[in-house]
């Protein structure tokens, strides 16, 4: 595990409890950036979805949190969100969760990298199955670069007239 990966799961055990008191959950964690421009984004969801004042809440509760604890270290821009309706896959729970979802696996083979969509019919820890167009695929999770759900933007339903006028 890199330092990167540890200070993650150390921020993610401290502020867990905060963010459940709000009735959310922690969906992910990430510390991204560099040397003087390191942002902690911290995605949290909720039964019903998250809106702006469940964000401020969670901000307003773990900013301190994070502030006091020295997991992270140095200078850094706490971003809360919430996980959008196309879900980044990085975790086993986020895989598990998606099953029977649309989804978009970018993954790294001898080839080169390659992607794959389709629907997620299944999960068993150390690899997923992608029903494709051509069948079902199963990919090992350590050759995924990349994965999230697809949402499907389907067509707008039509406005009914209104009778009489032309």
């Amino acid at each position: 595990m890199s330092t990167t990966d540890t200070q993650v799961e150390a921020v993610r055990a401290a502020v867990e409890p905060a963010v459940v008191a709000l009735g959310c959950s922690v969906y992910d964690v990430e510390l991204v950036g560099g040397a003087g421009a390191r942002t902690l984004r911290l995605t949290v969801d909720r039964p019903g979805g998250v809106d702006l004042e469940a964000v401020t809440d969670v901000t307003r509760a773990v900013s301190a949190i994070v502030d006091d604890a020295a997991t992270i270290g140095g200078t850094y821009l706490l971003e809360v969100s919430s996980p959008g309706v196309e879900r980044t896959l990085r975790r086993p729970e986020h895989y598990a969760a998606a099953v029977g979802e649309q989804v978009s696996v970018k993954l790294l083979e001898a080839s080169g990298p390659r992607r794959v969509r389709g629907t997620l019919r299944g999960f068993d820890g150390d690899h997923c199955v992608v029903e494709t167009e051509t069948g079902e695929e199963s990919i090992a999770i350590g050759d995924v670069t990349q994965a999230r759900t697809v949402f499907e933007w389907g067509a707008q339903p039509r406005r009914a007239r209104a009778k009489g006028k032309s």
